[in-house]
């Protein structure tokens, strides 16, 4: 393939929904927006319930509000600038924006990869290890692990953006998508990117595949030992709470997974940008929707912070 003109590069141009008409972006708006207040509500209320009511200062509280505040973090790097993008006939975004935007979704979403791994340990030491637990999982043990989740997206966020923005782009600048991410940017590039496709899907590999692992052994591990409870409501209880999880992890890990893992010819644009609207936009969302506020101990907690009686079992 011959090398293109390469130029320095002060701006990019979203492509994003521009193939649509305006009364199709204006649906989009309100329906992202929407979902976008309703994420943003639902992490800010069960970091709040989770910090003010003491019956949730547990270890899985403490990972669900990091993962919330995690969440929060990760949203506000790409929604923001895609609902304004759909009113807006200007898609500009400056180089050094890009950079920043990159680097933050990458730290967030590796972060949120290794806390549902962190958090899958957690439940499997809670049922498997009952007795240790509070040993196993103390307050030190937690914050290392919330601080290694964090840590690790650093690195690998780091990685990437170095290997991304290390090299010549060519004139035209438009990125096939609504947001700055790897793959598209690579496109962009007017040198052989072999080097950097390498080094994208190892680091995916090592932040998918490790985490998808580790949790697929301890869920395993968990429903075996579940399976083995004398008491049906025990068995109940201990399914409703890795139920929640496991659909949350399954939809986070599957969407991520086909986009980074799927080999580069088999990239469709137009379906990769649908399904990256699933993992900015809805995934979130299930944090707060279908994780916590769906949680009897949440939502016991919310009653009384609002000076009302619990639910009734």
């Amino acid at each position: 393939m011959p090398k293109r003109n390469s130029t320095f590069v002060t701006d990019f141009l979203f492509e994003g929904f521009s193939s649509f008409g305006w009364k199709h972006r204006l649906i989009f708006f309100v329906v992202f927006l929407t979902l976008y207040l309703l994420t943003l509500c639902g992490n800010v209320i069960i970091v709040t319930i989770i910090h003010l009511d003491r019956h949730l200062h547990t270890p899985m509280y403490f990972f669900l509000a990091v993962l919330s505040i995690s969440d929060t973090c990760y949203t506000v790097t790409i929604i923001p600038r895609m609902l304004s993008d759909l009113l807006s006939p200007y898609h500009t975004i400056a180089f050094q924006d890009c950079v920043t935007q990159l680097f933050f979704y990458l730290t967030f979403g590796i972060n949120n990869c290794f806390l549902l791994m962190v958090m899958g340990y957690d439940r499997y030491v809670a049922i498997c290890n009952p007795l240790r637990y509070s040993v196993i999982m103390g307050r030190k043990a937690c914050i290392y692990l919330a601080s290694g989740s964090l840590a690790i997206g650093l690195c690998m966020a780091i990685v990437q953006v170095t290997s991304v923005f290390g090299l010549p782009f060519c004139d035209g600048f438009v990125i096939p998508h609504f947001f700055c991410d790897v793959r598209p940017l690579l496109k962009l590039a007017c040198t052989d990117t072999t080097v950097n496709d390498i080094i994208n899907f190892v680091v995916s590999v090592c932040v998918l595949i490790l985490p998808m692992g580790v949790g697929f052994i301890s869920y395993v591990v968990i429903i075996s030992t579940i399976l083995k409870i004398a008491s049906a409501e025990g068995r109940k209880k201990a399914f409703a709470t890795c139920a929640s999880h496991l659909t949350v992890v399954i939809i986070h890990y599957g969407c991520t997974a086909i986009i980074y893992l799927k080999p580069k010819s088999q990239s469709f644009l137009g379906q990769d940008r649908l399904i990256s609207v699933t993992y900015t936009v809805i995934t979130p969302l299930l944090n707060p929707l279908v994780y916590s506020l769906r949680n009897k101990e949440v939502k016991d907690a919310l009653y009384r912070a609002m000076c009302q009686k619990p639910l009734s079992s």
